[in-house]
């Protein structure tokens, strides 16, 4: 399910559940970068923001690596933080409503009120904050009955899980010489807690990583009865720390190499050492976008990580966009190679579709279907 209850701790704390991030160039005003950080699987139509937590956007210039090394780019240690907190929930329910922060790179901050379809703008930001309808496109009990079964339980037409819910949604446009004219970036959200000692509560780049990649115990031969996304969740996405990297890279190596198999094929052999072609890609965990190329849907996601694979130069602008059908995306390389026919999951579009106008993502559906209890 993308990112939504993505761990022990997302499903305690929901209210930090970062479901899914989206990074585009703005269909609407040229030279912006979109930011989207969706929380709060299930939220209901009233739902507001925790004024106990920083939301949080990482952005890094990046360079294509060398073809020898295992890492698929450099990082630059120069960063450019976009930080947003809100005022008190409970205290914010009278005509003005809540009360949201953001502040900038350089320190500059800019006020929002929360549910402000326009938003607020200023030093170089456009701001939206409110529910809105989840955009995630995905049949998640098909997906969780390939992993329980080893068979593809994917059917056309599918069910997209999330339709018809909604979350709590952070849209933050700025302008691109806020990055100093950097093109090429990774991108990682953040929930944080909110006071002198700030720990990071989830961090998401791409989705499906915990979920589909992490998640899964079974197939591990090292760490068969470790829960590893609350551990995956507290790194930091552009320097994970020594301790636990053998836990992770053991389990996508497992965890890839069922995928690969599910089509009968080895279309990723491990090396000597069981290590999976693809388990250093999947550890650079942030969305990758080029800010110079214009806004695209269906085919950019993912294909400047292609074409850094394939030592050519990328064509577009990467990243993220609402309306892409990204798990058909992610299904089809880990399962075939891309040496076959498309993975389908069997859903294609949301019954409300994001726009192209500000601020992208659907109203929030005013009478969500319910939750499922967890037990």
């Amino acid at each position: 399910m993308s990112d939504h209850i993505s761990g022990p701790r997302a499903l305690a704390e929901p209210i930090a559940d970062i479901t899914d991030v989206y990074a585009f160039p703005s269909p609407e005003r040229e030279g912006h970068l979109v930011l989207v950080q969706n929380t709060l699987p299930f939220a209901p139509p009233s739902a507001l923001f925790s004024d106990g937590l920083v939301y949080r956007f990482r952005l890094r210039p990046l360079k294509p690596a060398a073809p020898s090394d295992a890492a698929p780019f450099a990082v630059a240690d120069e960063e450019s933080a976009f930080d947003c907190v809100f005022s008190d929930p409970a205290a914010g329910n009278g005509a003005g409503g809540q009360e949201g922060f953001c502040t900038m790179p350089a320190g500059d901050t800019v006020s929002f009120r929360v549910n402000d379809e326009q938003g607020s703008s200023g030093h170089g930001v456009r701001v939206f904050a409110g529910p809105r309808w989840d955009p995630f496109i995905m049949d998640a009990p098909a997906a969780l009955k390939t992993i329980a079964t080893g068979e593809l339980a994917f059917t056309d037409p599918g069910a997209i899980y999330m339709d018809g819910k909604n979350v709590l949604s952070l849209v933050v446009e700025i302008d691109c010489q806020l990055l100093k004219d950097v093109e090429l970036v990774g991108l990682v959200a953040e929930t944080l807690t909110r006071g002198k000692l700030a720990v990071r509560i989830e961090r998401v780049g791409r989705p499906e990583v915990k979920n589909m990649m992490l998640a899964p115990k079974q197939f591990d031969p090292v760490n068969r009865d470790l829960e590893i996304r609350d551990l995956y969740n507290m790194e930091d996405a552009f320097h994970l720390a020594d301790g636990y990297q053998g836990a992770y890279r053991a389990r996508l190596n497992a965890n890839l190499a069922f995928w690969d198999g599910l089509d009968g094929e080895t279309d990723w052999p491990v090396d000597g050492d069981g290590t999976h072609p693809l388990t250093e890609l999947v550890l650079a965990d942030y969305l990758v976008v080029d800010t110079s190329k214009p806004y695209a849907e269906q085919g950019s996601f993912l294909e400047i990580e292609r074409a850094v694979r394939q030592g050519r130069a990328h064509e577009t602008c990467g990243g993220r966009a609402p309306n892409d059908d990204v798990m058909d995306t992610i299904f089809t390389p880990m399962i075939n190679g891309g040496n076959g026919p498309v993975i389908r999951d069997g859903g294609d579009r949301s019954t409300r579709p994001a726009s192209r106008t500000f601020p992208y993502l659907a109203p929030a559906n005013p009478d969500p279907p319910e939750p499922p209890e967890h037990h």
